[in-house]
């Protein structure tokens, strides 16, 4: 009995690191990417509960924060300040829509899925200026 308990503790600690690792990604806020001029890339990410993302300030002049309707049940929404990285612990599943406040109407905005997209038809629904409209059409519109 004192073998199986033993070797039932050792499975769970080997085991339990690799449950509770979370991720962190990067998206890097650009002036110029390859999805033309004033990006995140990439645009589109798709992340687990619980990991983070950190949105590197590349290039000057740029933020990131949620979008008004393009949030998750239960999401708290953030902004970052213009010109730092900013990092965002994910935790609610759903689509995250993100913008950069001075360059959202040229279309800098991107998605965040973290795990099942469970709100993707209220925030297809969001009427986003500009480019941004037609670049989320495009990022949702496989989903």
């Amino acid at each position: 009995m004192k073998c199986k308990s033993l070797l039932l503790a050792t499975a769970l600690i080997i085991g339990l690191p690799g449950i509770a690792a979370a991720a962190n990604h990067e998206v890097k806020m650009l002036n110029k990417g390859a999805g033309g001029v004033m990006v995140f890339e990439p645009e589109l990410i798709r992340i687990a509960p619980g990991d983070t993302v950190t949105f590197k300030a590349t290039d000057p002049g740029h933020n990131v924060e949620t979008i008004n309707g393009m949030l998750p049940a239960g999401a708290q929404a953030f902004s970052g300040k213009t010109g730092q990285d900013t990092t965002i612990t994910f935790t609610a599943e759903g689509i995250y829509g993100v913008k950069c406040k001075p360059h959202y109407p040229m279309g800098m905005v991107a998605a965040i899925i973290v795990g099942k997209p469970a709100n993707l038809d209220s925030a297809k629904a969001v009427q986003n200026p500009g480019k941004a409209g037609k670049k989320f059409e495009t990022l949702l519109g496989g989903l």
